[in-house]
């Protein structure tokens, strides 16, 4: 199965490169040059976090690895913090004590709530207008309130038992309820310091960036112990590749579900926002150019970005990178997670 999905986004390269020969006359050669466009936004996101992550695991370990063992839970499901492609799949695995749990704390768990905790709560907030603000936090608690089925799912899909699965996600399980709390009773506080968390990470990002460019450049260890930025570069541009697939592939999937989807709305009483949002997340994910499309459903977007965001797009591209079936795990559980409430038949 997972070469299936492998020789899918083959044919998607084979569809979108064909297309940019014709001259993009059928919008999938845009698709296919728009894969290589994200490696500039990905490497700058992705590769200061990859950089840094050996640097984290040995300072983060001294404090989190004793809490989280008193806890009895795994150290990598720290790094689930973060989104897998900002660094959640790499400092998991530095973490973790248990392989398994570090690629599924890494993959599945990073996919879901790591993406919506540095990504789409923080950077949806600050691209739509205010009145709306509402919508978006009413639509992510939906979406946390789904995440369970959707981290279990993936997890047995890993390997795991049910009580792994609830025992290792005990601390992700507190987080998500503090932030359904928190949305619910002080929103405008609960987005400002979302928005503070954003640029905190992007200051530690570009510094891990800067640090290890300079190590290549001239030798100078300026924080010892980094991983080389060829690496993490490597990582990047390997991500990009899938991209070129998943991007045409994902184009498809939007036309040729636009008509059944249209028809669904209709019989759930949607509009056309509704459905809008939710087609994109399941097709293209929370693309930072597809933001504002995902979230023009309001609560129903904003509730499908939390557990769809990872189908398609460069999340599934670095699960396809890292771990060929995590794709599948990750992919059975963001569509668990949606199965499980009414917002999200996207």
């Amino acid at each position: 199965m997972n070469q299936v999905l492998m020789m899918v986004m083959a044919a998607g390269v084979l569809l979108g490169g064909a297309d940019r020969i014709l001259g993009n006359k059928f919008g999938y050669g845009d698709k296919f040059e728009e894969g290589f466009r994200l490696l500039g936004p990905m490497a700058l996101s992705m590769a200061g976090m990859i950089c840094l992550a050996p640097v984290l695991a040995d300072m983060l370990g001294q404090v989190v690895v004793p809490v989280y063992r008193a806890m009895g839970v795994d150290p990598a499901m720290f790094g689930s913090i973060l989104a897998i492609d900002m660094g959640g799949y790499q400092l998991a695995k530095e973490l973790a004590l248990d392989g398994r749990i570090g690629s599924y704390a890494g993959i599945v768990v990073a996919a879901i709530f790591g993406c919506t905790l540095v990504f789409t709560i923080p950077v949806g907030m600050g691209m739509i207008r205010k009145e709306d603000r509402g919508f978006l936090a009413r639509g992510i608690m939906l979406g946390l309130a789904a995440m369970p089925v959707g981290l279990v799912t993936g997890g047995l899909l890993a390997g795991l038992s049910v009580w792994e699965c609830l025992h290792q996600n005990l601390p992700v399980t507190v987080a998500a309820l503090l932030l359904l709390l928190g949305l619910w009773k002080i929103p405008r506080q609960m987005v400002k310091g979302f928005c503070i968390l954003a640029e905190g990470i992007r200051l530690v990002v570009t510094v891990g960036l800067v640090a290890a460019a300079v190590e290549y450049l001239c030798g100078w260890h300026i924080l010892p112990g980094l991983a080389p930025l060829e690496e993490a570069m490597e990582v990047v541009s390997s991500i990009a590749i899938v991209l070129l697939g998943s991007l045409p592939v994902a184009e498809l999937l939007r036309r040729l579900l636009e008509k059944p989807f249209t028809w669904l709305g209709k019989k759930l009483g949607m509009d056309a926002g509704g459905l809008t949002g939710m087609l994109v997340g399941f097709t293209v994910g929370t693309e930072p150019g597809m933001l504002p499309a995902l979230l023009c459903g309001k609560v129903s977007g904003a509730a499908a970005a939390v557990v769809l965001s990872l189908l398609f797009g460069s999340g599934y591209a670095d699960s396809g990178r890292l771990k060929k079936s995590a794709c599948l795990h990750a992919g059975w559980a963001t569509r668990s997670g949606q199965n499980s409430t009414g917002q999200r038949t996207k």
